[in-house]
């Protein structure tokens, strides 16, 4: 029997990788490298300035995005994945894969 409070590791990897735009976050980083938030947003234009940040703070907890300050003004801030994020770019490419032929380009 499961112990309260223990997830399955699915569970785990989606609590992770979960939410509206992580997925193409971590795919547009593993495809591109480094962004900076306004690359990010361009991008992604559907997701709103408020969702990216928080998006992307979730994922910088979680250890998968890295995020780098650079002090000038306008301030100048860059976004690229982990180690632990790039061990999620198979996971990623499998999901996109999955998808090649099953529902719309």
């Amino acid at each position: 029997m499961k112990k309260p409070g223990h997830c399955c590791p699915a569970e785990f990897t989606l609590r992770v990788i979960g939410g509206r735009w992580k997925v193409p976050i971590l795919w547009h980083l593993a495809s591109s490298g480094t962004l900076r938030f306004s690359e990010l947003r361009r991008l992604l234009p559907a997701c709103t300035p408020r969702m990216l940040t928080q998006q992307l703070r979730e994922m910088e907890v979680d250890g998968i995005v890295s995020r780098k300050v650079y002090p000038q003004v306008p301030p100048k801030v860059e976004y690229s994945l982990t180690e632990t994020g790039r061990t999620l770019q198979p996971i990623v490419r499998a999901m996109c894969q999955w998808a090649k032929g099953r529902g719309p380009d």
